[in-house]
């Protein structure tokens, strides 16, 4: 008892409360019957205040509470070590190894006593060193979500940011999913942009890129279709550490960048104009002086990464090749990312095979190509190959000259119901 009590040491603390002619009013109303509620609304302060002076144990205008109750420095050092070994930073599990030892103390007593280990483990964690790469040296990828109105539909897009690591110039491409070929999609089109590729690529831990980390390694296992796709580009992959997403910040910083401003609250007529509109933006953003370089991105460029990139492959690679299985409906289309493509209407709940192309979408029925549509990018269309649907009505018969169809009698014709099925307006 006698070595937790030198451990602890307690203080008084003098505190200015009401005025004295406050305390004479309380007392005087209390004399007349009045409670202390009553009281304490006549004269506006707490029924806590009222109470404490009607027992008389508080002078008029002060109140003595006792201070902090604080650790002597020894303890503290014992706190602080224990906070950095055993307790693993937990203040509470502090309290209770100090309680074992002998000493209690409450929880907020030793938290004050290591509040200034925890900022300086706190200043250390989130200080950050600008890492800054050599020419055509890294690109940093990364995805970011956002809704934005298309067609007047609120639509859910996914937004993949490249940035050069030295000149900042930045791509940006628009899909609606981010699924793997997504990734190798837009990293293709980036290196095309750039007119060029980086020694490195540094990615997040997306599941799309990474199958897993070891824990204590740190060895990094890409997915290897990922991994084949890099060797075929002859880019080196990387991945940043897990939560810690300052170690690609320039392309944070930039995804953040095409949300707020690039994006914003924007509503955009077709999937193409929010295309155009992120290209004008991105051609804009590259001729604007950069904060961190005080230099434009697009001049940076020109004067020492476009030289340091390594030249482009000169046979172009297949890098989406996506296959799915889909059930027709009962309109002949299949649903591919929300878009429907026309299929035989013989194949009417039929399975089917879908190959998704860069460019183009196959659709197989027992290994016979059935269907070979451009792929389309608007969300909630219809690509139609009026040949599917030949067959699927009853053509007329030949009318005489001036006779009326039965369909004309009723104030539409075969093409009315066509242009329905191929989604016109």
């Amino acid at each position: 008892m006698e070595a937790e009590e030198k451990a602890m040491t307690p203080s008084t603390v003098e505190v200015l409360m009401v005025e004295p002619e406050l305390v004479r009013q309380i007392r005087g109303l209390a004399a007349q019957g009045w409670g202390a509620k009553r009281i304490a609304r006549e004269l506006e302060v707490s029924r806590n205040t009222v109470r404490r002076y009607l027992r008389g144990g508080e002078e008029a205008g002060i109140q003595r509470r006792p201070g902090a109750r604080r650790l002597d420095q020894e303890t503290v050092a014992r706190a602080v070590e224990l906070f950095d070994t055993t307790a693993e930073g937990n203040a509470v599990v502090v309290a209770d190894l100090l309680a074992e030892a002998g000493t209690t103390a409450s929880v907020r007593t030793v938290q004050r006593a290591v509040s200034a280990r925890r900022r300086e483990l706190h200043v250390a964690e989130v200080a950050t060193v600008r890492f800054e790469t050599e020419p055509g040296h890294q690109m940093q990828i990364d995805f970011g979500e956002k809704w934005v109105g298309l067609q007047g539909l609120r639509t859910k897009i996914h937004v993949l940011t490249a940035v050069l690591g030295y000149s900042r110039r930045l791509f940006v491409k628009v899909f609606l999913s981010e699924r793997q070929d997504d990734w190798r999609e837009g990293v293709a089109e980036a290196f095309q942009h750039f007119g060029g590729i980086p020694h490195t690529l540094l990615c997040d831990n997306a599941r799309a890129l990474v199958t897993d980390r070891d824990d204590v390694s740190g060895e990094v296992r890409f997915n290897p279709a990922f991994l084949q796709f890099c060797r075929d580009w002859e880019v080196t992959p990387r991945a940043c550490r897990p939560y810690r997403a300052r170690t690609k910040g320039k392309v944070e910083s930039g995804v953040k960048y095409v949300k707020r401003n690039g994006l914003a609250g924007r509503c955009f007529e077709s999937f193409a104009a929010l295309e155009a509109h992120l290209a004008r933006w991105s051609a804009r953003v590259d001729r604007r002086v950069h904060k961190t370089t005080h230099e434009k991105p697009a001049d940076r460029f020109e004067h020492l990464e476009r030289a340091a990139l390594r030249p482009l492959l000169e046979r172009p690679l297949q890098v989406r090749e996506r296959r799915l299985t889909r059930r027709v409906s009962n309109e002949s289309l299949v649903d591919i990312d929300t878009v429907r493509y026309s299929v035989p209407h013989r194949l009417v709940r039929d399975r089917v095979e879908v190959q998704v192309g860069t460019n183009t979408v196959r659709i197989f029925h027992a290994s016979a190509l059935v269907a070979n549509h451009h792929r389309s990018f608007e969300p909630h269309s219809q690509v139609i190959d009026r040949s599917h649907f030949d067959g699927l009505w009853r053509r007329s018969r030949p009318t005489t000259v001036g006779a009326q169809s039965p369909l004309a009698a009723l104030g539409r014709s075969l093409a009315d119901y066509e242009r329905a099925v191929e989604g016109e307006q």
